[in-house]
């Protein structure tokens, strides 16, 4: 495949054209996490507390901007925001499970325990 230019960003190939759009450390944790449920701001920080609240906002504007994931604001004070999965979103789960499970079997052929 011909490299290509989407959004000022030039990729090479449909992998990293994807990974752009989900990978990196936190977002397919947080997809992970929105499959089942909608989920406030504060209950994904309280989720992942590894998380910095600037790294989450980030990756959460990243994620509803690409359009895996939904923001719905409520008006009343304090603001209540709630984070819910799109179809979209829906799509790259069965793709993190199958990440998911070779990293289970990676750390078990290494012998990594984990919970």
């Amino acid at each position: 495949m011909p490299e290509f230019i989407h959004n000022h960003k030039l990729y090479y190939n449909p992998v990293e054209f994807a990974i752009d759009k989900i990978g990196g450390t936190w977002k397919m944790p947080l997809l992970w996490r929105l499959k089942d449920k909608v989920m406030r701001y504060s209950e994904l920080k309280k989720s992942i507390p590894q998380i910095s609240d600037k790294m989450l906002t980030s990756q959460l504007r990243d994620l509803e901007a690409n359009g895996f994931i939904n923001r719905k604001v409520y008006p009343v004070v304090p603001a209540k925001v709630e984070y819910s999965i799109t179809e979209r979103g829906q799509r790259v789960i069965p793709i993190i499970e199958t990440i998911r499970n070779f990293g289970l079997d990676l750390m078990e052929e290494e012998g990594i325990e984990h919970k």
